[in-house]
């Protein structure tokens, strides 16, 4: 799978008052009515049993600037939101990154295991385009880099 290209996203959710987050390559738009959006994490992620407990995450597009931010939240051992991560609360308390190409908030529709890994959708709902469009972050063969499109 390290030959596909895939889009980057963070997830963030909020669980008993405390932000956590991770990096996911693994999301996709699953339905349009109702609005639907789904992430792949690994049964062995450590950030897995505190995420499962939240009811509503937000998923942040990432764009090709924000390989930094990629980075620190698929690190292990560190505080995720320190400085200098920018963040506020949103819609249902969610923690949302500051300066993402766009956010998502979204309520757990389902989850399942899946393998060694879990599904979780969530229904989107509320969005936010947060700037001016830019490129979006694109992972390929264990490395970020950016995408320019052909016109």
């Amino acid at each position: 799978m390290a030959h596909h290209a895939a889009g980057v996203v963070i997830i963030t959710a909020d669980v008993s008052g405390e932000p956590v987050g991770l990096t996911a390559t693994s999301f996709t738009s699953v339905s349009l009515a109702p609005p639907l959006v789904a992430f792949y994490i690994a049964d062995t992620s450590t950030t897995w049993p505190k995420l499962r407990r939240a009811r509503h995450f937000a998923v942040h597009l990432l764009a090709a600037d924000q390989q930094d931010l990629a980075w620190r939240f698929a690190a292990k051992g560190v505080d995720r939101f320190a400085a200098p991560t920018s963040w506020s609360r949103g819609a249902e308390n969610v923690p949302l990154l500051g300066g993402t190409a766009v956010h998502m908030v979204c309520r757990r529709h389902d989850s399942r295991l899946i393998g060694d890994h879990w599904l979780v959708v969530g229904e989107v709902e509320h969005g936010y385009e947060l700037s001016e469009p830019r490129p979006p972050l694109v992972y390929h063969q264990g490395a970020f880099g950016g995408f320019t499109p052909h016109r």
